[in-house]
């Protein structure tokens, strides 16, 4: 499959199907009909889904994206072997799928072929990404690759790792405050021609490409296990969870799924939009946040996809405290699994809801990222130690093992 494949035929507002865009130019700001200052709608990309070949879904997953073209936008970017992740059973017959293993070490590759790809078709010089972490890391690599400038509104806190990635890829990185990230990037956007590759509306909305290349998850799923009864995705604005819904819808509209699996969006109990707006009907919320170990999604504004992904699926939306998280960071960890502490999320709520017994099928877990890109990883050091078997044998015994 190539990019010159894509089935892509227009852009769709969430606020009301009725209202279409052309494919391009690629919105980045949601449904300028159907939103306001304070609600805005994302947009979503629809196919000629009868034309889809038949063959498509006949593959096994694998790496680059570009095997799944026909439903994806036109992918212009060149890859660097994203998705093609793999599906790991704990020993309770929970499955993960290990986002870790992309190029960037995150599920933000995914998103990422598709938005460059949307920069490098409309002819943008750069991109401009407000992000601290995994986005503002993947967003840089495939920028680089792609040839294209990056600017990246970040913070001076930002993980270690994330900040090498950043200055090995060329980024221009602009330490800002939080609240100042989204006008400025909107500034950047108008006054440079750079490409918005993340948020910038009071309801989250994001490049209305980006969630697209999330659906590749549910292909993937599907290839490996048919559909499962319930899949638990860390939520932040809910790109990913509404890629893995809208990637099943998919498959059931082309009749290769009987049905959708349940989705659960897991949120930080220390803030929590999407629960917020499941919990009172709005199409989105903006709230307070708390302090809390899973800064990746600490977000204050929600969006719509993710209230629509689980109320479609007949999921949910679950608040995680960091003492739940935390425990199903250190299950991953026993079992070889070092993930970043917002990616065990997943495992915590299914966890909370009385694990895989609880479901009538397989239940995957999504982790998203690896534990390099944790605050606190580089800070802990061990205790230098006296080289002499007493000392040595002494730790091995507080260890547990006899010698």
């Amino acid at each position: 499959m190539t990019a010159a494949a894509s089935l892509a035929t227009a852009q769709v507002s969430l606020g009301d199907p009725e209202v279409r865009y052309p494919l391009w130019p690629a919105l980045t700001a949601g449904c300028p009909v159907t939103s306001t200052p304070e609600l805005a709608y994302p947009v979503e990309v629809d196919y000629d889904y009868p034309a889809v070949p038949a063959a498509l879904f006949a593959q096994p997953p694998g790496p680059g994206l570009d095997r799944w073209a026909p439903l994806l936008p036109p992918l212009d970017a060149p890859t660097l072997g994203e998705g093609g992740t793999p599906l790991l059973a704990l020993p309770d017959g929970t499955l993960v799928k290990d986002e870790s293993r992309n190029p960037t070490w995150s599920h933000k590759d995914r998103l990422n072929r598709v938005t460059v790809s949307a920069a490098v078709h409309q002819g943008a010089p750069g991109i401009v990404v407000a992000s601290s972490g995994n986005h503002g890391a993947s967003a840089a690599a495939y920028a680089a690759r792609a040839g294209l400038r990056c600017v990246v509104l970040a913070s001076a806190s930002s993980p270690p790792a994330v900040q090498s990635f950043l200055n090995a890829y060329g980024a221009l990185v602009l330490p800002v405050p939080v609240e100042a990230r989204w006008p400025l990037l909107r500034q950047i956007a108008e006054r440079t021609g750079f490409h918005p590759v993340s948020n910038h509306t009071r309801t989250h909305t994001g490049h209305g490409f980006g969630a697209e290349g999330y659906k590749t998850v549910a292909y993937e799923l599907h290839a490996e296990l048919g559909t499962p009864a319930a899949v638990f995705v860390p939520t932040g604005y809910g790109e990913l969870l509404y890629g893995v819904w809208k990637g099943f819808a998919e498959l059931q509209r082309l009749g290769l799924a009987a049905r959708v699996p349940r989705v659960f969006g897991c949120e930080p109990a220390a803030g929590g939009p999407l629960a917020a707006a499941v919990r009172t009907g709005v199409p989105a919320a903006v709230v307070e946040v708390g302090p809390t170990e899973a800064y990746a999604i600490d977000v204050t504004n929600g969006g719509h996809r993710g209230v629509r992904a689980v109320t479609a699926s007949g999921g949910g939306a679950l608040l995680l405290t960091d003492r739940e998280v935390r425990a199903a960071h250190g299950e991953l960890a026993a079992q070889g699994l070092w993930c970043e502490f917002s990616s065990a999320i997943g495992l915590a709520g299914l966890r909370q809801l009385g694990g895989p017994a609880a479901f009538d099928g397989p239940v995957v877990c999504v982790s998203t990222s690896s534990g390099f890109k944790d605050l606190r990883v580089g800070t802990e050091r061990a205790e230098a130690l006296d080289p002499e078997w007493e000392a040595v044998a002494g730790r091995l015994k507080a260890a547990g093992i006899e010698a």
